[in-house]
């Protein structure tokens, strides 16, 4: 997929011609690098990903700073280094199927598609959703499928998953996430109250034993939808 997909890029001029080459080679430097992640298969993706044609034209000048960026509808594009971290907590492998909740802009997406087989991402709002397509499948993103709907409750349809991330903040792990992850699979959530800090957690699957562990405190958008 990574071949393929950065093939397309430089066919159509992205990413290193794009004049967004330093800033990238920066943010992984400085942001990622610098704060510990060192998964090399992830460095090199988020290297890779232009992440500025995933942000609003009003922000493309900020798209690699160390910091969330809005990007319509009351939802956001995560800070970079968050991106990476999370992605690095999953230790992604090539044949990993790995399903997203909260597709947003695609780029957490993006950033999956050049590591594993199979992306499955769900997002509840309607417009960012057919936007997200449409931009995956532009930049030649092919492995990911997006889906209009709640994700509280997953995508079962194409469980199990090897891993699972979350980029919204839930007040509790939900119950139809871990039953979608498969045995020895891991999750990535924020976990919190939308109005305050949250705390990002490890979840990992072994038979019918769920465990837990905090990482650090986050701020993330709330998990939207009728539960």
């Amino acid at each position: 997929m990574y071949t393929i997909a950065l093939l397309i890029l430089l066919a159509i001029g992205f990413p290193l011609q794009d004049g967004y080459r330093q800033a990238r080679d920066d943010m992984v430097r400085i942001q990622i690098a610098g704060r510990g992640v060192s998964h090399p298969a992830v460095l090199r993706a988020m290297n890779t990903v232009p992440r500025h044609l995933f942000v609003r034209s009003a922000w493309i000048d900020d798209a690699y700073d160390d910091s969330p960026l809005p990007i319509g509808r009351g939802q956001t594009i995560s800070q970079p280094y968050i991106v990476a971290y999370m992605t690095e907590l999953l230790n992604p492998h090539q044949r990993d199927k790995i399903l997203e909740v909260g597709t947003g802009s695609g780029y957490q997406a993006a950033i999956l598609s050049t590591l594993i087989d199979s992306v499955f991402s769900v997002e509840i709002i309607k417009e960012l959703c057919i936007e997200a397509s449409a931009r995956l499948k532009r930049l030649g993103y092919h492995n990911v499928a997006t889906m209009n709907a709640d994700g509280f409750y997953g995508w079962n349809e194409h469980a199990p998953y090897d891993a699972i991330i979350v980029t919204a903040a839930a007040e509790y792990i939900p119950p139809p996430l871990i039953e979608q992850l498969k045995d020895g699979g891991k999750m990535v959530i924020p976990v919190g109250s939308p109005f305050l800090v949250q705390t990002l957690m490890l979840v990992e699957k072994r038979g019918k034993e769920v465990t837990t562990r905090s990482l650090m405190p986050v701020r993330f958008v709330p998990l939207s939808g009728d539960h």
